[in-house]
């Protein structure tokens, strides 16, 4: 059981239940606390935001609060509940939490396949059905009960209008926490039916601080934590992918082919063809996919704006300006990214040669950059 992979967990970092603190969410913190402290705690919670900033969390933060605010008076307990939502690690309840052998507590996530030994690809309608037994055998130990559903956006139709129902009907001290990255695909009539908490991309000192509980390696300089956060959209799960994948490095290799376009330095795009042209390298080149969508969007914002993004050095930021003058060349770089992500698709499809593609996308760019400052008179 303890090496199937977890569909809420990522690679080589803590899960959500293992993870302490929050960072960066504070006002959303103090509501949650309060809540908790009520005698009117609302029985469905739906946590959205961009993935990695810290949902789940949340939710397995505010089920340890609930449960281990146990017995006393009321469902929750008299004792204030502290804003940042702090259990002690060595309350009973909290340690059974870590290790999801609390009775109160379950949890609905993608389901294990035996017959594939992979994870489904689905949230089935059995995995909200079987609640029902859970409800009726966690009834008699008392207390405060919590469902989390992670996430949400799993769920297939049928197990929806299910949860649907239990929302409708909420069994008695039941607390459902919700995490979605996508709200927008569940029924309208679940996301109503919850009290919703948006969670935003965090601020790179607060990003600093929970890549440092992950362990991931952090940028020694203030503006390369920038400009990590930048890419990653505020999102530690996406800078923890970053950090994997010596993202910054790979970033920083892009940009100097971008910056010495229309004349590139070849014997970079070689060096860069080949280290991510081998078959263990497709995690590498998927990023590179990313990073260099990001590139583009830079260079027709700048054409727009007349800025580059403020975390690169003073020379980069105006190659930037300098391949995208105006409007015009705003719009042939716009361009430029669907048509070579459209390319990169297709060879990826019919398994053209990694490397050959790779090339063949600097090769667009560079033409890009030459049709660019022709157009606008800057050649």
């Amino acid at each position: 059981m303890n090496d199937r992979p977890e569909p809420d967990r990522l690679p080589d970092t803590p899960h959500p239940r293992e993870t302490a603190r929050i960072f960066g969410h504070d006002a959303v913190l103090a509501e949650v606390a309060q809540a908790i402290g009520s005698e009117r705690m609302h029985h469905g919670w739906l946590i959205t935001g961009p993935k990695g900033t810290g949902k789940a969390t949340l939710a397995w933060a505010m089920a340890r609060a609930i449960l281990a605010r146990e017995p006393g008076g009321g469902m929750f307990g008299p004792e204030p509940v502290p804003a940042d939502l702090h259990a002690d690690p060595d309350h009973p309840v909290v340690r059974r939490v870590m290790a999801l052998s609390e009775p109160r507590l379950s949890l609905v996530r993608r389901p294990f396949d035996e017959k594939t030994g992979r994870l489904k690809a689905e949230i089935p309608v059995d995995a909200i059905r079987a609640l029902k037994r859970f409800f009726s055998m966690s009834a008699t130990d008392g207390g405060a009960r919590v469902v989390i559903v992670d996430a949400a956006d799993d769920m297939n139709p049928s197990a929806a209008n299910a949860l649907l129902k239990l929302l409708e009907e909420p069994p008695r001290d039941t607390v459902l926490i919700l995490v979605s990255h996508q709200p927008g695909r569940l029924l309208p009539t679940i996301r109503s039916r919850c009290r919703v908490l948006r969670l935003q991309p965090l601020a790179p000192a607060a990003l600093a601080d929970a890549l440092a509980r992950t362990g991931a390696d952090i940028p020694g300089e203030q503006v390369a934590v920038e400009r990590l956060a930048r890419l990653a959209g505020g999102s530690v799960g996406t800078a923890v992918g970053l950090s994997q994948l010596d993202g910054l490095a790979l970033y920083d290799t892009m940009l100097r082919l971008a910056a010495g376009m229309p004349d590139h330095d070849r014997g970079l795009a070689l060096a860069l063809a080949e280290m991510l042209a081998p078959r263990e390298a497709e995690p590498q080149r998927l990023l590179m996919q990313e990073l260099l969508g990001t590139i583009l969007a830079d260079l027709a914002r700048a054409g727009v704006t007349g800025r580059a993004p403020e975390d690169l050095p003073p020379e980069t930021q105006a190659a930037l300006c300098r391949l995208s003058p105006d409007h015009a060349a705003a719009q042939a770089w716009a361009g430029a990214q669907a048509r070579i992500a459209g390319r990169l698709a297709h060879g990826t499809a019919v398994n053209l040669d990694p490397g050959s593609l790779i090339l063949d996308m600097i090769h667009t760019l560079d033409a890009t950059a030459s049709q660019a400052l022709f157009q606008t008179g800057h050649v």
